[in-house]
């Protein structure tokens, strides 16, 4: 399976709505259709804060993945996270995401970004499995703590 990547802009957006409303309802997190627009429009609009990638065909993408990107002094420099990652439940198990979090990397590394991170449900043991399969690390030590403001 070739995991197609396609940087999304503006005209994909309510395709993009779709897919981010799956993802949030199978993740329970609640979230209104204003605020998701709100949240998504400036990333696809190319702020420098983050991007949006679509999976595969861009008139019906597989699912999309979504970074964040920061600055770390620990990891010397320019980092990102993965704020959110979906692949369609009906075309997952065919390794479209490990190819992502394989390939992905390799690219943002020879862009100059030091470090990819990601938070993962403490339950979700298939991605936890699919993280560590794609080099992700848990770092024991840190608790990912976050403060609503």
């Amino acid at each position: 399976m070739t995991a197609a990547l396609r940087l999304a802009r503006p005209d994909d957006l309510d395709r993009l709505m779709a897919l981010v409303a799956a993802f949030h309802s199978e993740s329970g997190i609640a979230q209104d259709d204003e605020i998701r627009r709100n949240a998504l429009t400036p990333l696809l609009d190319g702020i420098p804060h983050g991007c949006i990638y679509l999976i595969g065909p861009g008139r019906a993408p597989l699912g999309y993945i979504i970074l964040t990107f920061g600055w770390s002094i620990e990891f010397g420099g320019m980092d990102a996270f993965v704020d959110e990652i979906y692949i369609r439940p009906a075309v997952r198990g065919r390794g479209i995401a490990t190819e992502v979090l394989q390939d992905l990397p390799k690219a943002l590394a020879e862009a100059g970004l030091t470090a990819l991170h990601l938070e993962v449900d403490r339950t979700n043991e298939t991605a936890q499995k699919l993280y560590l399969r794609s080099g992700f690390k848990p770092r024991d030590r840190y608790v990912l703590m976050s403060k609503m403001l």
